[in-house]
């Protein structure tokens, strides 16, 4: 028994250890994740009739029609990668980016389900995973997200009720205690 809380200790420290490293893979994951989607939605952008062309032929989006599939498609893979970089909106960042990459799938099904495109559907699995975690965990301490919870932690804090100095002024600084006259009995 002792052998297995010296391996609980040991497990812990790591643990502990690799706590400190949360918020630069978390960071690492927005960027690479992000990256994948940005130069997707540079490509579209720069190439615009290929884009649509492609939209027309290739890519079967349902529910849209071509063009506004096309500019919903560009916009996405450029506008949630932005919220990833910057670390704000995270959690909408990366939910958008998966919702993005989820279509992306089934728009192109014919190809990924393909045989022989395992590796490329595999990338879409990927991150679509790395979303997910983004989505799940946000996006650790280094983004903008965690400065503003920070900044609203502040200005929300739960109402105390104030409480009636000596001379029935009101003093904000006197801690909440019960008086011996409020108090339960036991």
């Amino acid at each position: 028994m002792t052998s297995l809380l010296k391996l609980a200790t040991v497990h812990a420290a790591l643990g502990r250890l690799l706590d400190h490293l949360r918020s630069l893979v978390l960071l690492s994951t927005r960027f690479y994740v992000g990256w994948q989607f940005w130069k997707s939605g540079l490509l579209k952008v720069s190439s615009w009739a290929t884009t649509l062309d492609l939209f027309r032929t290739e890519y079967h989006v349902p529910l849209l029609p071509p063009p506004v599939a096309a500019v919903t498609g560009a916009g996405g893979e450029l506008f949630f990668p932005a919220l990833l970089f910057l670390g704000l909106f995270s959690r909408v960042g990366a939910l958008g980016a998966f919702f993005v990459n989820a279509m992306a799938v089934i728009s192109y099904r014919q190809v990924l389900l393909a045989e022989g495109s395992e590796a490329a559907l595999g990338q879409h699995v990927l991150w679509g995973f790395m979303l997910l975690v983004l989505g799940v965990f946000g996006p650790g301490r280094i983004a903008l997200d965690s400065w503003l919870e920070s900044r609203l932690a502040a200005r929300c804090r739960p109402f105390v009720p104030v409480l009636a100095g000596p001379h029935g002024s009101v003093d904000a600084r006197r801690p909440i205690t019960a008086s011996p006259r409020q108090a339960l009995p036991g």
